[in-house]
């Protein structure tokens, strides 16, 4: 090992059961760098990018970046990649925890999987070696309980592991990694269990090596000063992400009731990160090599929704079984955090769904036989665990809504749609772009779909960080605005996209400098970039993967809000603002090298130097 890299990948095809390694040259390392842009480099140049998602032939990627077991304060985080089930287009999510220090530390940079299992299987790697064993006596059981089984004979296994959601091939659904860190966004679980198999583990005791030692102790020691100055950092680190909640509801950020309501103050302060604090958490947790420790655990010690002391619910999902449905029991929110984590699924697509068919119910549009005679009423708990299990089970309602958002509203009527708060397929998270217009534009460009963790606009929108060589954020700045907004989304993604191929969590990478994060990186590897050069990985990654949807499809009639955010509420902070989605579109297009069509530019694809894209787009 040396300079970040293992220097090999595994390829497994699971209708062969075979195991074979590869390596990737330098070159392509330095251009793509790791994660999911990587992925997607190696997504283009080896697979049929028209296959069907829950298909042996659509790949499930597990790539790491060089920071990956570093010691690097935050680098415990890897991507996952595939065609998404949930939106048709490229998809991808990222996870801390420490499966991927552990993968590195058995020898392997990634994981690629084609084909199909006959049988449940587990993936077992352990020192540079790699076999395929039968998981029959673990199909069918949750997550916690996998993960339970195969960390008893060595608790020091990482696993990474689907639930029943992802058996039955729910398009939300999620991988977990240790019980408590999820690849939760656009589907993977599906994926994985498209392809029966059920677990992945790793195990090593590998180091990976650094270009310059004494270097990268200088940036360890300054990223660890940063983060203990930082205030952004402190809040995690009290409160968890859900220090959010109170301070989102006073500036227009959190959604109520289906992004229909303004604001609910005695909503939101029952389901804060003080409140969690206050009544529920046994102690924080942390992913490998993070001071942050910013993941709660938590327990209800009594009464219905009586929890195990286990993970906690991040401010995403105090959102979606919280403010979205009119719910302000933290409790009732705590056993839903749970029950999608033995399941297996997101709890933003799991929530926003449940959340259309209390709007669809309470239309009338959703009738009490349909809902299998369950009360969807706003805020009825009762109903939603029972609904959850049958999410993951596809039964009844819980089988058309395990589809998705969309794919269950158009079941239920084409109008129905108007009440589904989408990009691209992929349900919003819980942050309101009525409150901040950069994030509409954010959400409207995504490659995954709506999301607020590939780029970095909702940290410089919000003021939790101030990067002056990025876009100066002037105190005058106004997030109700969407004049502007373009150069700062620009630049925010480019930064803040590096997150999924450096291997960085989001949270270090608000709370330490990037002239650090840079500094840091040339030290694990030795390739002396300058900030600029980051940049430009950034802007390529972005790139390459709207090129990849362009070929899948996605063009201008794609980058688009929902109706829900285009319709202004008339009270609250947000009260009568509304992204101006032209203006917002037409800038960034401009800045960004598209075509009116939304298609990437063949000027911009030669300077990027994505030739064999270019070639594929413009044949």
């Amino acid at each position: 090992m040396q300079n970040g890299y293992a220097g090999k990948f595994l390829q497994v095809d699971l209708t062969a059961g075979v195991c074979s390694d590869f390596t990737i040259d330098e070159a392509r390392l330095k251009k793509f760098i790791g994660g999911s842009s990587l992925a997607a480099s190696l997504y283009l140049e080896r697979f049929d990018l028209h296959a069907d998602p829950l298909s042996p032939e659509n790949p499930l990627m597990l790539i790491n970046g060089p920071m990956v077991g570093s010691g690097f304060p935050g680098s415990s985080r890897f991507a996952m990649a595939s065609k998404s089930p949930q939106t048709g287009i490229w998809g991808e999510a990222a996870c801390g925890g420490n499966f991927g220090p552990e993968l590195k530390r058995a020898g392997y940079d990634g994981i690629i999987i084609t084909g199909k299992s006959p049988n449940p299987v587990i993936l077992s790697i352990t020192n540079n070696q790699a076999e395929i064993i039968s998981a029959d006596h673990l199909w069918g059981k949750d997550i916690y309980e996998t993960t339970d089984l195969l960390k008893a004979p060595d608790k020091n296994i990482k696993v990474m592991a689907i639930g029943p959601a992802g058996e039955n091939r729910v398009v939300f659904s999620a991988i977990a990694n240790d019980r408590a860190h999820y690849i939760g966004r656009t589907g993977l679980g599906a994926v994985m269990g498209s392809k029966n198999l059920k677990a992945i583990t790793a195990r090593g005791n590998q180091a990976p090596g650094k270009a310059d030692e004494v270097k990268y102790k200088e940036m360890f020691k300054a990223a660890i000063a940063e983060i203990k100055d930082s205030a952004f950092a402190e809040s995690l680190h009290l409160m968890g992400s859900d220090a959010a909640m109170d301070l989102g509801t006073m500036t227009g950020d959190v959604p109520f009731k289906n992004w229909s309501s303004a604001e609910d103050p005695e909503i939101s302060s029952k389901l804060s990160g003080p409140t969690l604090t206050e009544h529920y958490l046994t102690k924080a947790h942390a992913c490998s090599n993070c001071p942050v420790a910013c993941k709660r655990i938590v327990a209800v010690k009594d009464g219905p929704y009586q929890t195990e002391e286990g993970p906690g619910p991040e401010y995403e999902t105090c959102g979606t079984f919280g403010t979205l449905i009119m719910n302000s029991d933290l409790a009732a929110v705590i056993k839903a955090n749970e029950l999608c984590n033995r399941y297996g699924m997101d709890t933003i697509s799991a929530g926003s769904a449940i959340a259309v068919a209390m709007e669809l119910y309470e239309k009338g549009i959703i009738n009490a036989e349909t809902a299998d005679g369950m009360k969807l009423e706003w805020g009825n708990m009762e109903t939603v665990m029972e609904l959850l299990g049958k999410i993951a089970r596809r039964e009844g309602l819980g089988d058309i809504l395990a589809r998705g958002s969309v794919s269950a509203a158009r079941h239920f009527g084409s109008d129905a749609v108007d009440s589904v708060a989408h990009v691209k397929g992929l349900d919003l998270p819980m942050h309101d772009p009525r409150g901040y217009h950069g994030m509409g534009l954010a959400y409207m460009m995504s490659n995954r779909g709506a999301c607020h963790l590939q780029h970095a606009a909702m940290g410089m929108e919000q003021g939790m960080v101030s990067w002056p060589q990025l876009f100066d954020m002037k105190e005058d700045y106004d997030g109700q605005t969407s004049v502007g907004k373009a150069r700062m989304v620009f630049n925010a993604e480019n930064y803040g996209i590096l997150g999924n191929s450096l291997s960085m969590c989001h949270y270090v990478l608000y709370a330490v400098k990037p002239d650090t994060v840079r500094d840091g990186f040339n030290a694990i590897t030795g390739y002396n970039f300058d900030f600029n050069d980051l940049l430009v990985c950034g802007a390529r990654d972005w790139t390459l993967k709207r090129g990849i949807n362009n070929l899948l499809g996605i063009t201008v009639k794609d980058d688009v809000l929902p109706k829900k955010i285009l319709t202004a509420l008339n009270e609250g902070a947000r009260a009568g603002s509304v992204p101006d989605m032209q203006l917002l579109r037409d800038e960034y297009y401009a800045i960004r090298g598209l075509t009116p069509d939304g298609i990437v530019s063949e000027e911009k694809l030669m300077e990027l130097g994505l030739l064999e894209l270019k070639a594929k787009l413009y044949s």
